[in-house]
């Protein structure tokens, strides 16, 4: 299985459904890969990608507090497979005697303790050619270099608004 490199762009609404949605895109390449998650793993990817530190440990801080306190080290994070319209991921951690453990996972899950651990996030490049989307690169390049500019990340969610979940059914 090749995997591929991916960053978190950010979180968005997809109207009209009010759907939250994690965009990922590959490091090294010009494709996006949307998954659909739910309002609370939404939140708490924003969360870590402004560094909001809660009073008290949300779920993914908790889980974060769980690896570390086993001596356990999250090296990756993978987003492996779609199923049925379901994105499938794993985590990878080496334990205290650095041996391999691989735990299935929630992409949405996977993506937010990653981002608090800062681990690396993958995603199976035979998955990013079946079902990831390659948005025209102005478009993109100025959603994400966006400072301000709504005019630019206007056009940004005008795409996000064109597409929905069942454009990436299998």
């Amino acid at each position: 299985m090749s995997m591929v490199a991916m960053q978190v762009v950010g979180v968005r609404i997809e109207m009209p459904s009010n759907q939250p949605i994690v965009l990922l895109k590959e490091i090294d390449g010009v494709r996006f890969l949307p998954i659909w998650v739910g309002a609370v793993e939404a939140t708490a990817i924003a969360f870590a990608q402004q560094g909001v530190i809660p009073p008290r440990p949300l779920t993914h801080d908790l889980m974060q507090d769980i690896v570390e306190s086993l001596d356990a080290t999250l090296t990756a994070v993978q987003v492996t497979a779609m199923e049925e319209g379901v994105f499938m991921a794993s985590l990878l951690m080496r334990d205290p005697n650095g041996n391999a453990v691989s735990v299935s996972a929630r992409p949405s899950d996977a993506i937010a303790l990653a981002l608090r651990t800062h681990s690396n996030i993958l995603a199976d490049s035979d998955l990013l050619d079946s079902v990831g989307i390659e948005i025209p690169e102005d478009v993109a390049q100025d959603a994400m270099n966006a400072s301000g500019d709504t005019s630019e990340m206007e056009r940004f969610r005008e795409f996000l608004d064109q597409i929905n979940p069942e454009d990436f059914a299998g």
